[in-house]
């Protein structure tokens, strides 16, 4: 069920926020503004990335004020990152010096005590950034507050929204798309709360539409993205266990299309874009139950359809893919890594290089990055070929992913950021 808030002057606005959408991809391919980087991807172009590494290389590595696995955003000169004090319960966002790591100011937020999975952590959500302002999301019990601050650490807005009632805590991140933050709030079905994909107003927080699900499933965890069509016309891709995986109009929050049912587990994972497909995951209990590459719809007079499913052992459940020249990369929860052709799903190599992974693989340039959990740096050839070329021992465990921005990739363990890369 849609609700929309800001009725008239439609066609004119929609015009407007397509423009807006567009010119802000443009801009954060220079940055790193949200989960995954621009547009959630996990790709980048940076040169000065090294493939070995000691602690005697890194450029800056700093103690962080609590714990999180949530991931750092970079704007320019400034890194961000979400830390979390179950001890205190108290809730930091840090606004660093990408140079050097020093920490330019912190913003503390009071949280409240919820039942999440002894994984998860209270700084789960990653920040969004745009050029003006940092979103950042806080769940609780009762209410999640969704925070709007400028680059300085002013506070610009606070909403509320209901409480998380997931069997495993909160995951979901904020994204920026156009003049609209979009927050995904999904519910458990034996919670009473709806689940909801939202859009506010990035400069006011009001809010601008809000999409009810009919009833509720197991809770997505998953971040959406951005999907242009043949038209041009933007659309948010969200995958959940409730609709599959959905095209929904960013400007009105109205479904365009789903394809029910191919995402028949709880789902953890991002959705990911591959030529004309959106590839998403879906799992239980640690392993990964299904893989379902969808072709959108050309029009609005056509239907979504399945090009292919995976089953099981493939299929990676936390981790999102990655996706490189026509090639599909899946990090699997319990180290395995596949390789497949994106097109078509067949398998072209599949090896366990070192340790498990929750956090997502990163593309930059030719190479892959992921952090075990016990905090070592894997990088992979991004080929047809199964090629190993090193693991950097980070010492600290981490269910985080990589950020990369101006040549520098930032790597999170659960209480220390560290920086490599970039002119030294």
């Amino acid at each position: 069920m849609v609700r929309p808030v800001a009725p008239g002057g439609r066609t004119r606005a929609a015009m407007a926020l397509a423009v807006l959408c567009i010119s802000v991809v443009a801009v954060q391919a220079e940055n790193w503004p949200r989960f995954r980087g621009p547009n959630g991807q996990g790709i980048s172009d940076a040169a000065t990335i090294p493939v070995t590494w000691s602690e005697q290389d890194y450029k800056w590595k700093i103690e962080l004020p609590g714990g999180g696995h949530s991931s750092p955003v970079v704007w320019e000169d400034n890194v961000f990152v979400t830390c979390g004090d179950d001890k205190t319960m108290r809730g930091v966002l840090l606004c660093l010096s990408a140079a050097g790591g020093r920490e330019l100011w912190r913003k503390d937020f009071s949280l409240d005590k919820h039942p999440m999975n002894g994984l998860n952590s209270y700084a789960s959500a990653t920040p969004a950034l745009d050029a003006d302002q940092a979103y950042v999301l806080w769940p609780g019990p009762v209410e999640t507050r969704l925070v709007a601050l400028t680059h300085e650490g002013r506070e610009v807005w606070t909403i509320t929204l209901p409480g998380v009632k997931a069997r495993h805590g909160a995951g979901s991140s904020p994204i920026v798309c156009g003049d609209c933050v979009i927050v995904s709030r999904e519910q458990d079905k034996s919670g009473n709360l709806k689940s909801v994909w939202l859009a506010v107003d990035r400069k006011t927080g009001d809010t601008r539409w809000r999409y009810e699900h009919p009833e509720n499933a197991d809770a997505s965890y998953s971040t959406p993205c951005i999907r242009r069509d043949k038209s041009g016309r933007e659309q948010l891709v969200f995958s959940s266990n409730t609709h599959g995986i959905a095209g929904v109009d960013p400007q009105t929050g109205v479904l365009l299309w789903k394809m029910s049912g191919a995402l028949p587990a709880r789902v953890v994972s991002s959705p990911v874009l591959a030529g004309g497909l959106v590839i998403a995951t879906c799992g239980e209990g640690g392993r990964g139950i299904r893989l379902a590459a969808v072709k959108p719809p050309d029009s609005d007079a056509s239907a979504a359809t399945e090009v292919y499913g995976l089953e099981r052992g493939i299929v990676p459940y936390v981790p999102i893919s990655v996706v490189h020249d026509g090639l599909l990369f899946g990090f699997h929860d319990q180290g395995t890594v596949s390789c497949l052709r994106s097109a078509t799903g067949e398998v072209l190599w599949s090896e366990k290089p070192a340790g498990k992974y929750f956090g997502s693989p990163v593309c930059v340039g030719e190479k892959l990055y992921a952090i075990t959990t016990d905090g070592n740096v894997v990088v992979l050839r991004a080929g047809p070929k199964y090629e190993l070329l090193a693991v950097n021992v980070l010492g600290e465990k981490s269910h985080a992913t990589p950020a990369i921005a101006d040549g520098r990739m930032y790597l999170r363990t659960f209480s220390h950021l560290v920086c490599v890369g970039g002119e030294r």
